[in-house]
């Protein structure tokens, strides 16, 4: 025969219906603010995605007008690639028309590269500036540029600074030996051979294979002659 389930407590009941009490007197008193938070959520939501779905059309448009004016950076015909054809925007009107998305981005890039080859040094400096920089590889190039036009502008020290950000932004075996010869070089220029040396070794001794490491051992040997 079956064992009888035992009657529930009737203490445990009360409680029961003590909190479903509370919970619909909750619900009650505060339904139209949860609905407004509810409400805020999938707006936010909607709006999120209806965002991403806007700037991706948007960068789609700015790749197809920025074809061209790589094209033109290409040949070197910079006038047109940073102020376009009439048929095609340049990375001017690019970067301003399009500047939430990633080819936008790319353009203030290209309009300082620009500016930089054009011998417009603080333009360039004011673009690659506002560059944002999520690429490593790309990132070290625009920073390494400010750095050669500060040095253009005969601000070594503020050039020197750049190029050692650019380096340690980089991180790899071309770009970090690169803008490290460069600020090497520019300090022995500048008299300042112990922080040459320095430079040198650092590139004898962590990129040995590079470019730069191949020869660094007449730099290094020539600026010890010069520090005697």
């Amino acid at each position: 025969m079956a064992k009888k389930t035992k009657d529930a407590n009737p203490q445990t009941i009360k409680n029961v219906e003590q909190t479903l009490t509370k919970t619909e007197q909750f619900l009650e008193e505060n339904y139209k603010p949860l609905l407004i938070g509810l409400g805020v959520i999938v707006a936010l939501v909607g709006i999120f995605w209806l965002s991403r779905i806007y700037l991706s059309k948007r960068n789609n448009e700015a790749q197809a007008q920025m074809y061209q004016a790589e094209r033109y950076l290409e040949m070197d015909s910079l006038n047109l690639a940073l102020y376009g054809d009439g048929n095609y925007l340049g990375f001017l009107d690019i970067a301003n028309d399009y500047k939430f998305t990633r080819a936008g981005n790319l353009a203030r890039y290209s309009a300082g590269v620009c500016y930089l080859h054009l011998g417009q040094f603080q333009d360039a400096i004011d673009f690659l500036d506002k560059y944002s920089k999520k690429d490593k590889v790309l990132g070290s190039l625009a920073i390494g540029a400010t750095g050669d036009a500060y040095v253009e502008l005969g601000d070594l020290d503020k050039g020197i600074e750049k190029y050692i950000e650019a380096a340690d932004f980089a991180g790899n075996s071309f770009n970090t030996p690169l803008f490290l010869m460069k600020a090497g070089e520019i300090y022995e220029l500048n008299g300042k051979f112990s922080e040459a040396l320095e430079i040198y070794e650092r590139i004898q001794n962590k990129y040995p294979e590079s470019t730069e490491g191949a020869s660094i051992e007449k730099y290094i040997a020539r600026v010890k002659l010069l520090m005697k």
